[in-house]
């Protein structure tokens, strides 16, 4: 039985249904933003450019050791979302199953490595002593968190997969407005600074955890989530991590070159440091719209190959591509009008107003570059190759983004020239991943017609 909330992408008109897709999911990873926003903007106005550098520095090192976990939920969300359209109940079921044990004890596993790990590695990135001590209490109390965490995210993939992306949305916005009052509370009532709104930030994740997990148990359709036969399954392991695990490593390396580049950031100090925070901050915004398309294109993808309809897959992967471009450079061209502005809500310190300001307009430029980039990778793993993006994504971002810190920068080291590091890699990227995906169609079409008979025969 199909419920109200679900899209299924593999009948009728294409366009309205991505939209239908697309625009919750944007709104819910912008109240996700909003919310850690939030946190960037009571801490930098109560607690000074030390907790907000303190806050803001974490940022890649919790991507980092957050994309293997990330990764394997997209493993979820395409096999999900290809079974849902082949209507196969059986083995969408295992899969999700497998998923919320693999986010259980995937999310134990990287929250206590998080906490032993955090100082080492943050010494290793070159945090300022000034800011190391908030900078280790925010992450460590993060990564207590880090099972529900996981397991929210997890679970959300699955809605996504099956196109309901309207009751994550309610979810988030319910436990978006406790952060925002928690933070409110812990920080300027409490004193609590950095602690208050890492506290805020694992209570308000709990909040959504339960409700979404609840939406799986409850549901009457073929997704429902039965907690007394939830059995593990190697096979669906097995695809989940041929997917997922590529993807996974594709998100930490391009984690990994960020830090390099938060490194070089931090040898500037606190003040360009909390600027540059708030640069990244606002510029997530626009990412994760791009993000939304690129979750539209996997699932709809995921869907029709499912279905076997091949020309719905071209349509979407073109439908998507300009989408992406006009949401893009729609976004951009506000942030880079009011590139000071928008920073001054996050600080009041002129330098780092300048040194965020500078991020702004030096990737809001070809911004939309890193939407086709990322799009392309999440249609090409809908297709079901997750390695080759990944290896396009090592070298045309993760190896050129190191390389030019200790070249260019190294020669010349000035913010500006670091930041250009951004959108030249996008560019070089998006290119390559849009030349595999037209060598890879027609193969991913002939492999999908013969799992599907040999899963049949």
């Amino acid at each position: 039985m199909r419920t109200r909330h679900e899209i299924d992408m593999s009948e009728g008109k294409l366009l309205p249904k991505l939209l239908l897709f697309f625009l919750p999911l944007m709104l819910t990873n912008m109240l996700q933003l909003t919310f850690n926003t939030a946190d960037l903007i009571v801490v930098g106005r109560y607690g000074g450019e030390h907790s907000l550098a303190a806050v803001g520095s974490n940022t890649a090192l919790i991507t980092l050791i957050v994309c293997v976990l990330g990764g394997i939920g997209t493993g979820s969300n395409v096999l999900v979302a290809r079974y849902y359209g082949a209507k196969d109940v059986k083995s969408l079921k295992e899969t999700i199953s497998t998923t919320v044990i693999i986010a259980v004890l995937g999310g134990i596993l990287v929250g206590f490595i998080g906490v032993f790990a955090a100082e080492p590695i943050l010494r290793l990135m070159g945090t300022p002593e000034e800011v190391l001590p908030l900078t280790v209490l925010y992450l460590r109390i993060y990564f207590c968190g880090m099972p529900v965490m996981a397991l929210y995210n997890f679970s959300s993939a699955v809605l996504r997969a099956v196109g309901d992306t309207r009751r994550p949305l309610y979810y988030l916005s319910l436990a978006g407005v406790l952060n925002v009052l928690m933070n409110l509370l812990f920080v300027i009532v409490f004193h609590m600074d950095v602690a208050g709104v890492a506290i805020a930030t694992v209570l308000s994740q709990c909040v959504s955890c339960f409700l979404t997990v609840r939406c799986l148990i409850r549901a009457d359709t073929i997704y429902r989530l039965d907690t007394k036969q939830m059995r593990f399954s190697k096979r669906q392991f097995t695809q989940l991590m041929r997917i997922g695990l590529p993807a996974g490593i594709q998100g930490s390396l391009f984690s990994l070159s960020n830090m390099a580049i938060q490194s070089s950031i931090n040898s500037f100090g606190a003040v360009v440091m909390a600027g540059n925070s708030a640069g990244a901050s606002i510029e997530s915004f626009l990412f994760c719209s791009q993000d939304s398309i690129t979750q539209a294109a996997t699932a709809s993808v995921s869907q029709n190959m499912g279905a076997g309809k091949y020309d719905r897959t071209k349509a979407a992967v073109l439908n998507c591509s300009i989408l992406v471009i006009i949401v893009s450079m729609t976004l951009s061209c506000v942030t880079m009008l009011f590139r000071r502005q928008l920073v001054g809500i996050y600080t009041s310190d002129p330098n780092a107003i300048t040194a965020g300001a500078t991020r702004l307009l030096v990737t809001g430029i070809i911004y939309f570059m890193n939407g086709l980039m990322n799009m392309m990778t999440g249609a090409i793993r809908g297709h079901g190759y997750s390695v080759l993006p990944t290896a396009v994504t090592l070298i045309g971002v993760c190896a050129f983004r190191i390389i030019w810190v200790y070249t260019f920068f190294a020669w010349n080291p000035t913010l500006t020239v670091l930041y250009i590091s951004y959108p030249v890699s996008w560019t070089i990227t998006a290119a390559a991943q849009y030349i595999s995906y037209f060598l890879i169609r027609k193969k991913a079409y002939i492999k999908n017609d013969e799992h599907f008979r040999s899963a049949h025969t």
